[in-house]
């Protein structure tokens, strides 16, 4: 049952967007727009399935088995679990990044590119965990790929914590963030599963609070138990939370891949031919095929579809100060103005809060601005271009965020100064995330292929931005650098999006483009 009370549908085999009967843009034929216009998925989901599992459904819609049919406080609990599998990995991403100079001491480490390596090399692993733990979650299911994964993290940061000599620690980093992963595998799908379109918003806010506000709150304890106890026990934390979350998780979630459980209750009744088609998404093809599938799709999509590069590309440039911010913040308000580490752990608030001003302001403006310029321009019916707008509005706070923080701590006035201008940062950030990711699922019918290409990329700008940091800014000075950063956002973040609102449907429309908004055929990427 939905939140209002009305049935919701079971997942559905396709989802098809037709073009607006008021576009004037004619697709190749056989080739559409995947869903209505405006009522695209806002998760990351699992791949289309193809119709011949169509004839195996029976009645799986009115199914009380069917996660869909769950009741309200059942499907509000898996969501609970599974945001605070997602929240628990984020903070471990950056706990750690007051007490960079700490660490430095203890391992010797003198060479500025090592120290922030020990931070970022955990990003490398989170950009190219999902496209093995995604795949993973729709053979096996979302529950195992969310409690091994969990497991491991808690493992390997114990490691982290014990590590021996610095490339131990590194390694250890970087197995705990592929672990670490699982849930932004798995999270988006899973509410999915558990709701409708038209009732997912509040899980998906509820979801993404934990990518939100755990590198924020990170930070702060870390700075404090660096501090007050050691390095080490940063990890030891970290640790003991994945064990909590464990306890509380292992006997309470359930699975909620439709598939899967079909594929079990099908296997149960003794029907495997049933359960053979239920469960492959793709006719008989092998799970390594399958596999190579969802690892390839993101990288060709990313290279082929400009449209999907270039916000892509976005994205990243902005996800890679956000690092370069955790790995410069230790040295800017401890050595300017300072602060020790317990209380340095304090400014990441600064961006902080101007993420939770942007869930709050950002995404309402984004969806007050598109449903304006539908009734306007399109009789009430939206296209993904309407999204663009909102983009534009937030690609504005970027650069005056950078040059704000930049300048205001070159200039050693007043430390509240930097931490709003972070703060300006991380509103223009999140404001601009908003609306790129909900662009990319209502144009492309991969959305999940579409969102593994922009989350690859942004993860190994936020792995590569810290390695040069130190450099760039005592070259250029912390105003300097900055203002370059500022003047590359604003290049990457102004004039592309007005192109893509006015001219972004045209272009899908007359070139290669439009293959990826119907999708491609997966026997050609076997071949690929």
């Amino acid at each position: 049952m939905s939140e209002d009370g009305s049935p919701s549908r079971a997942p559905s085999v396709y989802s098809s967007r037709a073009p607006s009967a008021h576009s004037s843009i004619t697709l190749p034929p056989g080739l559409q727009r995947i869903v209505p216009p405006g009522q695209g998925e806002s998760a990351i989901l699992a791949e289309p399935k193809e119709e011949e599992i169509k004839q195996y459904e029976d009645d799986w819609e009115n199914d009380p088995r069917n996660p869909r049919n769950w009741a309200l406080g059942k499907k509000w609990l898996m969501v609970s679990i599974v945001s605070l599998y997602t929240f628990v990995s984020p903070l471990a991403s950056s706990m750690m990044a007051p007490g960079l100079p700490l660490l430095a001491a203890r391992y010797q480490i003198t060479n500025e590119t090592v120290i922030a390596l020990t931070l970022s090399i955990f990003l490398l692993a989170f950009a190219l965990g999902p496209l093995i733990l995604g795949p993973l979650s729709e053979m096996y299911g979302r529950t195992w790929v969310l409690h091994v994964g969990n497991l491991l993290s808690l493992a390997f940061n114990m490691g982290c914590a014990y590590a021996p000599n610095t490339g131990a620690l590194i390694g250890f980093r970087l197995l705990s963030g592929l672990s670490g992963s699982a849930p932004i595998a798995c999270g988006g799908g899973t509410i999915g599963d558990l709701f409708s379109e038209r009732d997912r918003a509040s899980a998906m806010a509820l979801y993404s609070l934990g990518p939100l506000v755990g590198p924020a709150i990170g930070p702060v304890a870390g700075g404090f138990i660096a501090n007050s106890i050691g390095t080490k026990y940063v990890f030891v934390i970290i640790s003991g939370l994945c064990l909590l979350s464990g306890i509380f998780a292992v006997p309470l979630l359930e699975e909620t891949y439709a598939p899967v459980i079909r594929e079990r209750i099908a296997k149960r009744s003794g029907d495997l031919e049933k359960a053979a088609h239920l469960h492959n998404p793709i006719g008989q093809m092998s799970k390594l095929g399958y596999l190579w599938i969802n690892l390839s799709r993101p990288v060709i999509l990313l290279f082929r579809s400009f449209i999907c590069f270039i916000l892509s590309l976005y994205m990243a440039f902005m996800y890679g100060i956000y690092y370069l911010m955790f790995t410069t913040f230790p040295t800017v308000f401890n050595e300017i103005y300072g602060f020790n580490t317990g209380v340095g752990g304090l400014v990441y608030l600064g961006i902080g809060f101007g993420f939770i001003a942007a869930s709050a302001f950002g995404a309402k403006t984004a969806d007050q601005i598109y449903h304006y310029l539908a009734k306007r321009d399109n009789n009430g019916v939206g296209k993904p271009e309407m999204r663009i707008p909102a983009l534009f509005f937030g690609s504005l706070f970027v650069p005056v965020g950078l040059f704000w923080y930049g300048w205001s701590a070159q200039a050693k006035i007043h430390w509240i100064m930097p931490i709003i201008g972070s703060g300006i940062f991380g509103f223009g950030m999140m404001t601009t995330f908003i609306p790129i990711q909900l662009y990319l699922v209502d144009t492309f019918k991969y959305a999940a292929s579409a969102l593994a290409a922009a989350s690859v990329f942004r993860s190994l700008f936020g792995f590569a931005f810290p390695l040069f940091g130190d450099q760039m800014f005592n070259a250029l000075g912390l105003g300097g650098g900055n203002s370059l950063l500022a003047g590359l956002a604003i290049l990457l973040g102004i004039p592309f999006p007005i192109w893509i609102y006015y001219k972004g449907e045209a272009f899908f429309g007359q070139t290669f483009e439009s293959v990826w908004i119907s999708g491609v055929d997966d026997t050609a990427i076997l071949n690929w």
